[in-house]
């Protein structure tokens, strides 16, 4: 059994040098060799290098320009923004969650906003940039314009940056802006706060009793039109005095035709003139007390310049309603009126405001692409490559025929020149 132990070890012992001899051949690399065949290469090398750098140039000249316009704003007050309310509108109910970090400070829920898919749509819808993107569905243009869109927060300052960038730097700025002016309307009419409410109920009402209070003036006013009534009361005392003066002016002119007579006969001119003025002093008397006048409830003559003295109360009734009811709705909207004004105070204080730090401005140099850096990528990769392939070409022929990688790609070879000189019958 100790001489089998020992053929055994021999054995191993023979086998075990040339797998080592053939492992140190397959790992011995001829530095010398490789160099000199670099050396030998040097101007097939610079060849692919050229073209790389051709290629390179060709590459960095074809990529189009880009530029990019930055809007930053300064971070919300903490105590003016509303807590919750906002957050829930925007996010949902249930996708505040999903937001994870970003909602738990003031400049996340702004993100939060510019980032959400109702700002992107009307961005794009103002733009047209399923046109200028070159895409039929919204969700297309929505993805490559927030591959485009760059909106981050400082930590440290909480100053939040907007980029955009675009081929044209005009288009580049616009779109910063656009960003801007959706945050701002959007934050407005998403704010739920008890003031925005209160403003809301405030503005109905007002709308309500502007309508009315118009409707009791016209009311009034055509009333006051067709009556010959401005003021009933006044107009009472007017005429009452009008009425006195022209009864005793028919006293004097009665007592003065009485002495007429007693001088002269009724022929006489005197007389006669006496008479005509008594005559129409009583006229004038039977129209203010409307003897025998209009029925009631009839519009003014065109004739009569103001109503009669026994016209005046009932005509004063109806005036007073219709004005006690102007008077009570003009009083309604004055106070409606300011209420509404404070509570569009308040709902200014709850709103946060968006305060632009830079505004938006036409890039002058663009940021992309960095030709330089394309070109001097192209010449290390060309280099790269032509140093592997020179290295693989001289390895390839330096190893011996009876290497199993050689073989193997010998045969590798031979099938494909086989199968390249089959396909053409």
């Amino acid at each position: 059994m100790g001489s089998t132990g020992d053929e055994t070890l021999s054995t191993a012992e023979e086998h075990n040098p040339s797998e080592a001899e053939n492992a140190t051949d397959s790992l011995d690399i001829p530095l010398a060799e490789l160099l000199m065949a670099l050396w030998h290469r040097r101007l097939w090398l610079a060849r692919v290098i050229g073209l790389g750098i051709l290629i390179s140039i060709g590459i960095a000249l074809l990529i189009p320009k880009r530029y990019t316009s930055t809007a930053q704003l300064m971070p919300p007050d903490q105590q003016s923004l509303p807590s919750g309310s906002l957050l829930s509108a925007i996010t949902g109910a249930g996708s505040g969650a999903s937001m994870g970090g970003l909602m738990r400070t003031p400049g996340g829920i702004f993100i939060g906003i510019l980032n959400s898919q109702t700002a992107q749509d009307d961005i794009i819808n103002r733009f047209d940039l399923q046109r200028v993107y070159h895409c039929k569905l919204y969700i297309d243009a929505r993805s490559i314009l927030s591959n485009q869109t760059t909106i981050v927060e400082d930590r440290s300052s909480g100053i939040i940056s907007i980029s955009v960038t675009d081929r044209d730097p005009n288009r580049a700025r616009d779109l910063a802006e656009a960003y801007v002016e959706e945050l701002d309307k959007l934050v407005n009419s998403l704010s739920t706060s008890s003031a925005r409410r209160e403003r809301e109920f405030l503005e109905q009402r007002l709308k309500s009793i502007k309508s009315d209070l118009d409707a009791s003036s016209v009311a009034l006013s055509q009333f006051s039109s067709r009556n010959a009534t401005i003021n009933p009361q006044s107009q009472g005392q007017t005429l009452i005095a009008a009425a006195s003066g022209l009864q005793g002016a028919l006293i004097s002119a009665q007592i003065e035709l009485s002495g007429l007579k007693a001088m002269y006969s009724d022929d006489n001119v005197r007389v006669r003139e006496a008479r005509a003025r008594i005559d129409e002093l009583q006229s004038q008397l039977r129209k203010m007390g409307n003897i025998g006048g209009k029925a009631d409830g009839a519009d003014q003559k065109s004739d009569e310049l103001y109503p009669s003295i026994r016209e005046l109360p009932i005509l004063g009734v109806t005036y007073s309603n219709l004005s006690r009811q102007l008077a009570m709705q003009e009083g309604i909207y004055e106070t409606l009126n300011r209420q509404y004004e404070l509570a569009k105070v308040e709902e200014a204080k709850e709103i946060p405001p968006i305060k632009v730090l830079d505004e938006p401005q036409v890039p002058e140099r663009k940021s992309s692409p960095h030709r330089s850096i394309i070109v001097l990528l192209g010449i290390l990769i060309s280099a790269f490559l032509g140093v592997v392939w020179v290295i693989a070409c001289k390895l390839w022929e330096i190893t011996d025929d009876s290497n199993p990688v050689k073989v193997a790609g010998r045969e590798v070879f031979r099938s494909k020149r086989g199968s390249d000189a089959v396909a053409p019958s």
